[in-house]
């Protein structure tokens, strides 16, 4: 008669555990050289869809208004896009104020288009029709009959509020979100 022995765990008679074999080392060093391996790929894919450090360090800008004159306007860089910053003169302002909604491509009153400080107007510089950059921030450019801004490409023109009032355009100049540090720095994104 054959007795067959069927295999059994080797215990440790003073534990009364299993003990570890070579299997179960190759299969725990495997595990973790592929999680390791996995990691090491993974790790670059991942990072490479966060934003450069140039990206990052261009979201936010901070921008002293001190040296900008009643009257006077500056072009910035911010994320890209010429950002407009100009300081509305008194008649301006009123101008703007004055202006009937009923005329305008799109309402907007003149209060929603800056923060706390009415005589500072920031948008950014980009032609809501095709991405023209508009005219207006010079002196000497020409800025249409609203006394804002003139697209050169298509002919659309802005009060000084940065609200379209003819052409093609279909909005008005977007106003980036800004906030005001104290009453003479602007820290923009």
């Amino acid at each position: 008669m054959t007795t067959i022995l069927k295999p059994t765990a080797l215990v440790n008679e003073d534990k009364k555990e299993p003990q570890k074999t070579r299997r179960d080392f190759l299969i725990l060093a495997t595990g973790a050289m592929g999680a390791v391996g996995a990691a090491s790929f993974f790790y670059p894919f991942i990072r490479s869809m966060s934003p450069a450090h140039d990206v990052l360090a261009a979201s936010t800008i901070e921008i002293n208004l001190t040296p900008i004159a009643e009257g006077q306007a500056i072009t910035a860089l911010w994320r890209g896009k010429p950002l407009f910053i100009r300081h509305r003169t008194k008649k301006e302002i009123q101008e703007a104020q004055a202006a009937p909604l009923t005329k305008l491509i799109d309402p907007q009153e003149d209060q929603d288009r800056f923060k706390t400080h009415p005589q500072w107007l920031v948008v950014v510089g980009v032609c809501t029709h095709l991405g023209c950059v508009p005219l207006g921030q010079k002196a000497t450019d020409n800025r249409g009959e609203y006394g804002g801004w003139l697209c050169p490409c298509h002919g659309s023109e802005y009060d000084i509020s940065g609200r379209v009032r003819r052409g093609p355009a279909p909005r008005n100049l977007e106003v980036p979100p800004y906030t005001f540090l104290n009453d003479t720095i602007i820290r923009v994104g």
